[in-house]
């Protein structure tokens, strides 16, 4: 019984989570636009300046990952006591962490005057409103930091995804009331604040009502506190690793290639629908820690790990595979037609191999969890680090000659030595037969994909629509009918066809069903 509820509650914020996404890129594409203009470029520019500075002393340290697995491996053992005295513990680390950002962020007030006198008085004065409002929710909200772990390490998917919708639709909502009523850049910081210390109680209230913590302030333990800054540091190492290889990147293109602005400009772009394409085919990530906690606590790693890995990665080979292939097929329209950005044909080639290591890696991403549940994270870190290394290496030999695209090949010959290093690791530290697993999920997915790339390239030549808009919605139409109805007649096999199909079919089925009981 409490398995059904757990899967329900992955595939309920599964949705959720694909949702929220979709509504992200609307709201990308026709209302922050619209915002930027009713509030001025410039105003803009200073919320974003007074945001990115706050943020840059504000960083988790992979502290929100290691609530999650610390409290996931306390709730397989069934050890309530330890998750109350650890989330004491967590709080009170949070509130010593947000004193010191306050202390820092008040001293960057006193200085903001020096540090950015390019700003006309004008802008300054309201910069520095702009700055204290952020500044004080940022304190004010860091120490709920890791609610968002607890919520996870309970399995509370629906309730935390839900949560994150709400966040997003009121600042939506309530900054285009506001706007409509006159106010200006002012209200987006306050609505933004709103919004967040809204979601923050409504967590609050949903882990009192809907789990058993009970946070013990009392307690103290350097050992326990020891072990999760171990933990949340390698953590840390790896997320700066991996960042570093994008951040670094524009600095290097504008360093060493000629026009390094334009050539900046066109992996931004790139980088942009790299984005777009990594947050949708990372929706289920994070979800599957508890239950490969209790998996690692019960002893049965070695005969449920592998079903459980092939399993979801079969579903994520799906979906990636389905985004590659199309953007692959219909990218070049997309940024040329559809975006009108003839100028920026490049950043199809440079976002096609930007995508590709995704599709080799993200699958693995049950094995991902495993070594951070066994608290294996600094091999991961190490591997990181070495690709941060290999890509800057390469990008500077690369870049000058290359470009934005020599950048990107780059990145994407140390993404898929990430894959190969990853897939080692996998073997032999967690014992787990990898060449198992890309049979059953690679191989026998690709069959499905090489078609679907036939047909989009089809598509592309032979569409005789005059109308760029209208060819380009034609083409990806016949596009996922052509993917889904090959998927589902001959690749899919039953749990895939009752988690894509029949969760749509139950959905439909209710709709109706209410409409009907009117």
């Amino acid at each position: 019984m409490m398995a059904l509820r757990n899967n329900k509650q992955i595939k309920v914020g599964a949705l959720l989570s694909y949702f929220s996404i979709f509504f992200n890129m609307a709201a990308g594409l026709i209302y922050t636009p619209w915002m930027i203009t009713q509030i001025g470029q410039n105003n803009y520019g200073l919320y974003t300046l007074a945001t990115s500075l706050i943020t840059m002393f504000t960083i988790d340290f992979g502290m929100s990952a290691a609530t999650t697995c610390f409290i996931a491996k306390y709730n397989a053992e069934g050890n309530q006591q330890a998750i109350n005295n650890l989330i004491g513990l967590i709080y009170k680390l949070y509130l010593g962490i947000s004193a010191i950002i306050f202390v820092i962020l008040t001293v960057v007030y006193f200085v903001l005057d020096a540090i950015y006198a390019q700003l006309s008085p004008n802008e300054l004065e309201t910069f520095k409103i702009l700055f204290l409002v952020v500044g004080t929710y940022t304190v004010v909200s860091f120490p709920f930091t890791n609610l968002n772990g607890i919520l996870s390490a309970y399995e509370k998917f629906a309730s935390l995804k839900l949560c994150d919708l709400f966040h997003k639709v009121f600042i939506i909502v309530a900054m285009v009331v506001a706007l409509l009523c006159g106010q200006g850049v002012f209200a987006l910081v306050f609505v933004n604040a709103l919004s967040g210390l809204l979601t923050i109680l409504i967590k609050l209230i949903i882990i009192k009502c809907k789990t058993p913590v009970k946070s013990n302030f009392l307690y103290s333990d350097k050992s326990v506190l020891s072990q999760f800054f171990g933990f949340s540091f390698w953590t840390t190492v790896s997320s700066l690793a991996q960042r570093l290889i994008f951040n670094i990147t524009p600095t290097i293109l504008a360093a060493v290639s000629l026009n390094g602005a334009g050539n900046v400009a066109v992996f931004g772009l790139a980088t942009t629908i790299e984005g777009y394409i990594f947050t949708f085919a990372t929706a289920i990530n994070g979800m599957f820690m508890p239950r490969v906690s209790k998996i690692v606590h019960d002893g049965k790693k070695e005969t449920e790990i592998l079903p459980l890995m092939s399993k979801i990665g079969r579903i994520q080979c799906l979906i990636i595979g389905a985004l590659v292939v199309g953007f692959i097929v219909f990218g070049q329209s997309f940024v040329i037609d559809i975006w009108n950005k003839p100028t920026f044909s490049d950043s199809y080639l440079c976002a096609v191999l930007l995508i590709i290591p995704s599709f080799f890696y993200l699958p693995m991403q049950i094995a991902h969890t495993t070594m951070i549940v066994e608290n294996k994270v600094k091999i991961r870190a190490y591997v990181y680090i070495g690709i941060g290394v290999l890509n800057v290496v390469l990008s500077l030999f690369l870049s000058k000659y290359f470009g934005a695209l020599g950048a990107s090949l780059s990145i994407f010959i140390a993404y898929m030595v990430r894959v190969i290093l990853m897939a080692i690791i996998y073997k032999k530290v967690l014992k787990i037969n990898m060449k198992v697993f890309f049979k059953k999920t690679f191989f026998k997915i690709a069959p499905l994909l090489l078609l679907c790339l036939v047909v989009g390239f089809l598509l592309e030549s032979f569409n005789p629509l005059v109308n760029k808009y209208l060819r380009f919605g034609a083409n990806g139409l016949v596009f996922i009918a052509f993917f889904v109805l090959l998927a589902k007649l001959i690749f899919m096999n039953s749990y895939e066809k009752n988690l894509f199909f029949g969760t749509v079919k139950k959905a439909f089925q209710k709709i109706t069903s209410r409409r009907v009981n009117r």
